[in-house]
């Protein structure tokens, strides 16, 4: 199951320093953010053979939606640098509503690897579809 942890976290009179550690097997071997996504965009839609995943939203706020099996999925809203959504391999995820200037963090255990992707979803009629305004269309 996908988790929801507290980065261990200090504040003192110059501010906030987050950590990220032990949290995965093995070590962090990939990073990237998502940023300045358009309104109305849903990005992932995949699980992995063997990558590990952890995602911080840096600034704003976005939701997670989360398929664990073809009974089991949940929503995670991810509104805090202190907020971490731990994804196990099988988690198959989407991230959407992101907020205008809002960045999310992706930490990975693995390297990029098109081989380790799965993009069929537990149950493809509960997943997140666009959704159109009339001015979009």
């Amino acid at each position: 199951m996908a988790s929801i942890i507290t980065l261990k976290s200090v504040e003192n009179h110059d501010g906030f320093l987050s950590v990220f550690e032990h949290l995965m097997p093995g070590s962090i071997e990939r990073a990237y953010f998502i940023y300045n996504v358009p309104e109305h965009s849903i990005r992932g839609g995949h699980r992995h053979h063997s990558t590990w995943q952890g995602l911080i939203c840096l600034n704003g706020s976005c939701q997670i939606y989360v398929q664990e099996s073809e009974e089991t999925d949940y929503f995670v809203t991810l509104d805090s640098p202190q907020k971490c959504l731990l994804l196990k391999p099988t988690d198959w995820h989407q991230m959407y509503e992101f907020k205008e200037g809002s960045i999310l963090l992706v930490l990975a255990n693995r390297n990029y690897d098109p081989n380790d992707y799965i993009d069929t979803p537990y149950d493809e009629f509960r997943v997140i579809h666009k959704v159109y305004s009339p001015a979009n269309s």
